[in-house]
């Protein structure tokens, strides 16, 4: 009996303690305009720094295997 006791109890706290959100955060439109050119150049910058070691490594995995 004790045992479902506690779970009620431990049930009925964690309704209650329920996080609320402190920050009040707000967003505004950009004050700047970043044209599709601009956008293209991120996306392939940041995909070349991301992928273009990986696929280096995967690329001489042979070479990496041998040891030499």
């Amino acid at each position: 009996m004790s045992l479902l006791g506690s779970a009620r109890f431990l049930m009925r706290s964690l309704q209650r303690s329920q996080v609320q959100p402190v920050a009040r955060i707000t967003s505004k439109p950009a004050k700047e305009t970043i044209s599709a050119g601009e956008q293209a150049i991120a996306l392939v910058t940041l995909f070349v720094t991301i992928l273009g070691p990986s696929g280096w490594i995967l690329a001489h995995l042979e070479d990496y295997k041998k040891g030499e």
